[in-house]
């Protein structure tokens, strides 16, 4: 809503603008008329919506035609003043004032114009029949008021108008050619809420159902506040879902504060995920557990723009025709994971805050740890975990995100029109699930000095039957993780194809055992088996678990060195009370 008004009064000259202005702050009319008034500022406390109004002038005689486009530059509202005893005065609103207003406006929204008939004094009757026909052809007509300064009849009700005209327009909500409306439900009293869907009921066929409003109800009555001069009920219900003056979801409602320090990860949290997935169920009309592309397209309705495209096939699981909800919970949590703000911008347009009854979209959101901290503990807490693929080209990193998700490279499938850089699915860790992103590095970007290699495990395949690209992949190691507490793992692609000669130098095993990694694991993604997703769970577990990276991280070994630690505990004890037992009897 705005903090203040900004009211300009047009019109042919000695209509009585500048007597309007003076009567409306003397509460007389003046004797004497400047040919111009000074602009005025009425305070908040005095007006009827509580907002500063500034009230502007304009001479004929005084200023340019620069001046005059200045002026409804920074106007809120104009008042078009016609004299209704003139008939000239009302031709000139339709030929050359409104043009003067909304003539260089092609498109958009337009100024706010209030017809404003001075000298009701001097005529008997009214002349709203004569400005109907203009009214009706131009829609950013808010209203006519008829008006007498020297009489003060209705001089306080015009510049009400204008202020209502600026902080509850019309023109957004209501266009009278197409009958198009759009808004938000209302809470009303008990008995209030009897009376709107009896007046429903009266005048929509299906407007109440279950006793509830349908959609058609809601906006036939919201249609009737407009029509009865209630803009302010329909402005009170957008702006509390966040809607500006020109039906723009405001930058405040769809981005609110959220503090990620450095080092840490943004991820859903269950609050989050259970909105989501209403969200899915709600439009999953035919509940086969799978959005098709029309229900997709229709979640995708209360959106500016759909904020996922093709894409979403080579980035999360899908079948064929469809989103699963799997797939569709992986793609929200990679939104969440890589641009938090888009997360909460997509919450926003779903009516998070509203609907959960929360403050904004931000309590959706789980910031973690940081990695600093995970690193000192031993294990991350975090149910997001990002692998960098790292490579020389044509090693099968592409093919490696895509084997992920379970496609092998004997498939057909259409490739998007821009390589997808990231995958994203769920792998098991000792018994929990994981989301585990994959992001595939560019060779050309590892020759920048500044790029961002920070992850949770770093996969630095090499092709098994080019010795070169593990030389490549040993350049990469030492520049940007020797030195550092990210876990590696050296993987073996195209498996299926003979090792070729390895050059004079550390094979890969004899360079991973030397600089205690993981023994380099072979990896195929040929052939029409789907290809092993063992490796994926080794990349999830390393990542979990980055201090136990130099031994063998198997469910097996995991559980094995569980029973150690208990059973060492359990020897602990049981020496601690035999030396208590030999302490007392010394005694």
């Amino acid at each position: 809503m705005r903090r203040d008004v900004r009211i300009l009064l047009l019109g042919e000259a000695q209509v009585g603008k500048t007597s309007l202005i003076l009567s409306l702050v003397g509460e007389e009319f003046p004797e004497e008329v400047p040919a111009r008034a000074e602009e005025i500022t009425i305070p908040a406390d005095v007006t009827p919506e509580k907002v500063p109004t500034h009230i502007v002038d304009y001479s004929e005689a005084e200023q340019t035609e620069e001046e005059l486009q200045e002026e409804i530059h920074k106007a809120n509202v104009v008042c078009v003043v016609y004299d209704v005893s003139e008939e000239a005065t009302i031709e000139k609103i339709r030929t050359k004032w409104i043009p003067l207003v909304n003539g260089r406006t092609a498109s958009g929204p337009r100024l706010p114009i209030i017809l404003v008939g001075n000298k009701s004094d001097l005529r008997p009757g009214s002349t709203i029949e004569a400005v109907l026909p203009i009214m009706s052809q131009f829609p950013e007509i808010e209203t006519c008021v008829e008006c007498s300064a020297k009489h003060l009849r209705n001089i306080s009700e015009l510049f009400y108008y204008a202020q209502k005209a600026v902080l509850h327009p019309t023109a957004p909500l209501y266009d009278p050619e197409a009958k198009q409306k759009s808004c938000f439900g209302h809470p009303l009293a008990p008995q209030a809420l009897e009376d709107v869907k009896r007046v429903v009921c009266k005048n929509v066929a299906g407007g109440v159902q279950d006793d509830r409003l349908t959609l058609e109800g809601f906006l036939f009555l919201n249609t009737l506040f407009i029509q009865r001069g209630r803009h302010e009920t329909t402005w009170t219900i957008l702006r509390r879902f966040g809607y500006s003056d020109s039906l723009e979801l405001t930058a405040d409602y769809l981005c609110p504060p959220l503090h990620v320090p450095p080092g840490c990860s943004t991820e859903l949290n269950h609050h989050g995920y259970q909105f989501v997935q209403r969200v899915f169920e709600k439009h999953d009309q035919d509940h086969d557990g799978t959005l098709s592309p029309m229900e997709l397209q229709n979640l995708f309705s209360v959106f500016s723009v759909a904020p996922w495209g093709p894409e979403l096939s080579h980035t999360v699981p899908t079948e064929a025709g469809g989103l699963p909800l799997h797939g569709y919970l992986c793609q929200w949590t990679l939104v969440t994971y890589l641009d938090v703000q888009r997360c909460l911008e997509h919450l926003g347009y779903l009516g998070y805050p509203t609907l959960c009854e929360q403050d904004s979209q931000a309590q959706a959101i789980t910031v973690t740890r940081e990695k600093r901290l995970d690193q000192e503990k031993g294990q991350t807490q975090r149910s997001v975990l990002m692998c960098k693929v790292l490579g020389a080209r044509g090693v099968g990193k592409s093919a490696f995100l895509q084997a992920f998700l379970g496609y092998s490279l004997g498939e057909a499938r259409e490739l998007p029109e821009e390589p997808t850089r990231h995958t994203i699915n769920t792998v098991p860790v000792n018994g929990q699930e994981k989301y585990l992103i994959l992001c595939e590095m560019s060779v050309d970007s590892l020759l920048d000095t500044s790029l961002d290699t920070t992850c949770d495990v770093a996969c630095l395949m090499f092709d098994s039957s080019d010795p070169k690209t593990f030389a490549h992949c040993v350049s990469i190691y030492k520049r940007h993780y020797m030195d550092r507490q990210t876990p590696c793992l050296f993987i073996s692609s195209k498996a299926d194809l003979p090792e070729g000669v390895a050059p004079p130098g550390l094979s890969p095993a004899e360079f991973c055992r030397r600089h205690r990694l993981p023994a380099p694991t072979p990896f195929s993604c040929m052939g029409p088996a789907r290809p092993r997703t063992a490796v994926f769970t080794q990349l999830a577990t390393i990542a979990t678990f980055p201090h136990l990276v130099h031994t063998e991280l198997h469910p097996t070994s995991l559980w094995l060195r569980g029973m150690l630690v208990a059973i060492g505990a359990a020897v602990a004890a049981v020496l601690s009370f035999s030396l208590y037992r030999v302490l007392v009897k010394s005694r």
